[in-house]
């Protein structure tokens, strides 16, 4: 029979247990509120973020008196405001939203795109990798830190936006839902950067790889959907709602419906190259009002003009210089907003799976050159 003799521990030697080995995606709010406030610790302690929060104020807030001024004397003065507040208001709200937005994604891959190769590159990554922390934390702390820094930008804008709300008759719950979007769009590319700044060694290359990304959805994407209208046109028979063949110039005249040969865009096959672009995003997702011929709703006309895009051709095609309300236009009013939201999410998940991917020790591979503490 055997028997079991236990051997005892060594005077002095510690008893305490191995501390438990933690995955790679671990999250405790503990550590990501650890490696946030660390982050957002140094931003405050800088003075070069203090000037950047006054510089922006300053710019934003002066653009926006030069707007306000600018339409007083296009929409007849201010003696007249009550009476131009349904031209003016929407104009100017659209005007401000439009400036933030893209005064954000100017300023924000700078604020994540090198968070973590800078932090390398100094020293004080290992640091934080030899801790308990996992990578998710890491990651995710760094990450709501650039999205909190960004949101200092927005938060510094929202009085300027309420005063442009304030001109009338933009409805104030269209205030808070771009406020929403322009968050939630300030957070993917706040991820963007996180994934370039874990995945290429160099900060520079980094920040100009995130404003490469951001320009892709801004820019790049509308322009190849001009550059393929062509490619997705075709010439088709369809209904044409004209003029007669027997009109002689008179204003009082009946069009009436043709069959014709056309050129016709079918582009409800490519609306997803606008639906990502976020400045479309938050036009459709404002929801302003309904649009008419008389009115300056820039958010609005954009909104129904990316909705008759994805609509795409109906086999009817609009001929008519003549007032009449019998021919309607191919729309939909399904928002595209949640898709092109979705895809730029996607793409901030993206770049945060990378981060933590990269973030993770031990590495198989590092770039040449890399300094690991």
């Amino acid at each position: 029979m055997t028997q079991t003799i236990e051997v005892p521990a060594p005077e002095g030697a510690s008893t305490t247990p191995a501390p438990k080995v933690r995955g790679r995606w671990a999250l405790s709010w503990h550590g990501v509120r650890t490696v946030a406030a660390l982050e957002l610790r140094q931003r405050v302690r800088s003075t070069r973020w203090i000037v950047a929060l006054v510089v922006w104020t300053v710019v934003v807030g002066a653009i926006t008196l030069l707007m306000f001024g600018a339409l007083d004397a296009l929409f007849g003065g201010i003696d007249d405001v009550e009476s131009d507040n349904s031209g003016r208001g929407p104009l100017l709200f659209a005007a401000v939203t439009f400036l933030v937005l893209g005064l954000g994604l100017l300023v924000t891959p700078t604020l994540s795109s090198t968070s973590v190769n800078g932090d390398r590159n100094a020293g004080t990554l290992a640091t934080l990798q030899v801790t308990l922390l996992s990578p998710a934390e890491i990651a995710l702390g760094k990450l709501l830190a650039a999205w909190a820094a960004s949101c200092a930008f927005l938060v510094l804008s929202v009085p300027f936006l309420a005063m442009a709300t304030a001109a009338g008759p933009t409805p104030w719950w269209s205030l808070l839902r771009v406020v929403l979007l322009i968050a939630v769009l300030l957070v993917a590319v706040c991820a963007i950067g996180l994934g370039m700044s874990a995945l290429v060694s160099r900060t520079a290359g980094s920040t100009v790889l995130t404003f490469i990304v951001v320009a892709a959805v801004t820019f790049i994407a509308p322009l190849m959907f001009g550059l393929t209208y062509s490619a997705v046109s075709s010439h088709e028979t369809v209904r044409v709602y004209g003029m007669p063949s027997s009109w002689n110039g008179d204003t009082a005249v009946q069009c009436v419906w043709t069959e014709e040969e056309r050129p016709i865009a079918h582009t409800e096959l490519t609306w997803g190259l606008l639906a990502v672009n976020p400045f479309v995003i938050v036009a459709d997702g404002a929801g302003t009002g309904d649009v008419d011929s008389s009115s300056s709703d820039a958010l609005g006309g954009l909104r129904d003009v990316v909705r008759q895009v994805r609509a795409g051709a109906n086999g009817q095609v609009d001929e008519c210089w003549a007032d009449d309300d019998e021919f309607e236009a191919a729309r939909s009013d399904d928002p595209v907003w949640p898709w092109g939201l979705g895809l730029n999410v996607l793409l901030g998940a993206a770049g945060y799976v990378v981060a933590v991917r990269r973030l993770s020790v031990p590495q198989r591979t590092l770039p040449r050159g890399t300094r690991v503490a």
